[in-house]
């Protein structure tokens, strides 16, 4: 009888400690984005100017020229939603183009001797001319709001602020397909400058200290450049400095360029 009340007991408890969801329950350990996928060396080589007063959206390089395009938050009553040509000397953006202070330019690419540029939450885009700079042309789209902007050649893509980039057709401005971009799983939303580099595409995360390098097939987040350094300098260099946001790169000399929204600086990085 001893036997079979200890067996009882015995049983009792171990069913008792099963149903515990402290111990029955997986344990799900969710690490820090950045330590998601390896992280990718570089160096800086080079600084250049950058006009404190230039909220950056846009950054690329066309013909062997920096370019860049701002926008214009009612709080910053001295900045100005523009595009045009970065003076290496004194930062200064040579414009080529602005916008009426309805509008908050937003990311800029050039495809096919053409600038295209969005804006902020108007759900409008703008065409201009590549050699004259004059606006030819603009086009709708559904994303509630445009952030950045950059091509692979063939089409458009652009980011909205979400974990989503959207494909669009030149020819018809309209959306082709989405990517859903991920890291490890989860969601990498806040999407915003791009580039594109050697079939991938390296982003800006907005308010984040870097970058990262998508897979446009799966969306998968590959690499990671943390910027943090180079965020610390620029904010040093002008307590005004806000996030960091532009990224360009010449095929040519494979430099990339980095910058932030009222930097002091870009930043002329190699990748190792």
């Amino acid at each position: 009888m001893k036997n079979v009340v200890l067996y009882f007991i015995l049983f009792t408890f171990f069913i008792s400690c099963s149903s515990d969801p402290k111990t029955n329950k997986k344990e799900t350990i969710i690490p820090k984005t950045e330590e998601m996928v390896a992280s990718i060396n570089f160096e800086v080589i080079e600084k250049i100017p950058h006009d404190i007063n230039s909220f950056t959206e846009g950054l690329l390089v066309y013909k062997g020229e920096l370019y860049e395009s701002t926008g214009s938050p009612e709080n910053l009553p001295q900045t100005k939603s523009v595009l045009g040509i970065v003076d290496s000397a004194s930062g200064k953006i040579n414009v080529k183009a602005d916008l009426a202070r309805k509008y908050f330019g937003e990311g800029i690419t050039i495809l096919n001797n053409k600038i295209y540029q969005l804006t902020y939450k108007n759900q409008i885009g703008f065409i201009y001319d590549a050699k004259t700079y004059k606006q030819i042309g603009q086009f709708g789209y559904k994303n509630k709001e445009g952030w950045g902007l950059t091509t692979d050649g063939t089409s458009l893509i652009m980011s909205d602020g979400t974990n989503v980039l959207t494909y669009i057709d030149p020819a018809t401005l309209t959306p082709t397909k989405t990517i859903n971009v991920t890291n490890a799983g989860y969601a990498e939303d806040f999407l915003n400058e791009m580039e594109f580099i050697d079939g991938f595409i390296y982003a800006n995360i907005w308010t984040k200290n870097y970058v990262v390098k998508i897979d446009t097939y799966s969306g998968n987040v590959v690499g990671i450049l943390d910027f943090s350094s180079l965020t610390d300098e620029a904010r040093n260099k002008n307590p005004e400095a806000d996030v960091l946001n532009g990224i360009a790169y010449n095929p040519t000399t494979k430099k990339l360029y980095i910058t932030g929204k009222m930097f002091p600086y870009i930043f002329v990085i190699k990748l190792n």
